[in-house]
């Protein structure tokens, strides 16, 4: 069954429809019309600036989908956490996994109250699998996964999604001791899929920067390296941590264009 969507925590402000918001931002860039005028703004700035960020995002949730077909396929894996959800838009992780197996079950973690509103009547996964939305904050890895168990089983592999999300953490080390203790806490089997934009493109660093300066949540390019530091103890997948759409293309799809951000899937041992 379809889980029930959670009501906002209590004391949570209504969300401000004047201050721009990542969430609205990216759902912008991905022609939805989940957005206010200061979102908008923050949006067109930025891809005046830089328009490579459309495809960013587009590369991103084509990423995405892969990643969860594959897991949700070839490997079997039939519980998802996808942290930093964002606003639901075409193929939604629950669509991607349930599609590939219908018993499947989702957890959606943000803590944006717009986020949440649309998620209760937006996300209606499978009757054989379940889809729950948890209102939670990735800064506080602890309390998303013991919210998750409430309609995960502890007992059997999680796939942990983090689409362009630890970006909005800082420090480094910070970032890596948060992912760090939420792979901790899921069995053996589970697998890491990460993606983040990398700080060798200068249009998209410029971009950023202004985007910085707007308002809205900061972002922090990393190196590849770095990225390559969230899958540490972790068996990569291949082709390994790589710009977004060279992870296993569909034939004749694959781009040698601008590389803004890599990805990878990795496997706890």
């Amino acid at each position: 069954m379809t889980a029930g969507m959670p009501e906002p925590a209590p004391g949570r402000a209504e969300f401000d429809t004047g201050a721009p918001h990542s969430a609205r931002v990216w759902n912008y860039w991905l022609g939805g019309r989940d957005n206010y005028p200061a979102d908008r703004e923050v949006g067109e700035t930025f891809r005046s600036s830089f328009p490579g960020i459309v495809d960013l995002a587009r590369d991103s949730r084509a990423f995405l989908s892969r990643a969860v077909s594959h897991l949700a396929g070839e490997v079997g894996i039939r519980q998802f956490l996808d942290v930093g959800a964002g606003l639901p838009t075409a193929d939604n992780t629950h669509q991607i996994a349930q599609r590939v197996a219908p018993g499947s079950r989702i957890v959606y973690v943000d803590n944006d109250p717009l986020v949440l509103a649309h998620a209760r009547t937006l996300l209606v996964g499978t009757p054989e699998g379940a889809t729950h939305y948890i209102d939670a904050d990735l800064n506080d890895p602890a309390a998303v996964v013991r919210e998750a168990w409430n309609t995960l089983d502890p007992a059997e592999p999680v796939a942990l999604t983090l689409m362009q999300v630890v970006g909005h953490i800082a420090p480094y080390d910070r970032a890596r001791s948060i992912v760090n203790r939420l792979m901790a806490a899921l069995p053996s089997g589970s697998h890491l899929v990460l993606n983040d934009s990398v700080d060798t493109h200068e249009g998209n660093a410029e971009a950023t920067r202004l985007y910085n300066e707007s308002g809205a949540a900061p972002y922090h390019l990393r190196s590849h390296e770095q990225i390559s530091g969230f899958f540490e103890g972790l068996e990569l997948l291949e082709p390994g941590v790589v710009p977004l759409a060279r992870w296993r293309p569909a034939p004749g799809t694959a781009t040698d264009g601008e590389v803004i951000a890599r990805g990878g899937v990795g496997r706890k041992p």
